[in-house]
Parts: structure tokens; C-alpha cells; sequence
């Protein structure tokens, strides 16, 4: 019972159109400096 690409796609548009494409690099970027932060522990 994995993920098809297709229910991965249509997940990414949902996000995409929910938090618009600013958010979403903000977002990875934060992430980002969240596990530099934590192995440098």
C-alpha cells in the first residue's frame, strides 16, 4: 500500500495552492536551518 506518484502530485499542487510558493521556500528554508541547528546539536 505505497503512495502513487499521482496521489504525490496531487498532495504537492494541494500544498502549493493552499500555502503559495513564498511560503513554501520560507518554509523549506526554516526546515533547513532546523537540522543544521540539530546535528551541530
Amino acid at each position: 500500500m505505497g503512495l502513487s506518484i499521482w496521489q504525490i502530485m496531487i498532495v504537492v499542487v494541494l500544498v502549493v495552492l493552499l500555502f503559495g510558493r513564498g511560503k513554501i521556500s520560507d518554509l523549506m528554508g526554516d526546515v533547513a536551518k532546523g537540522i543544521k541547528s540539530f546535528r551541530q546539536g
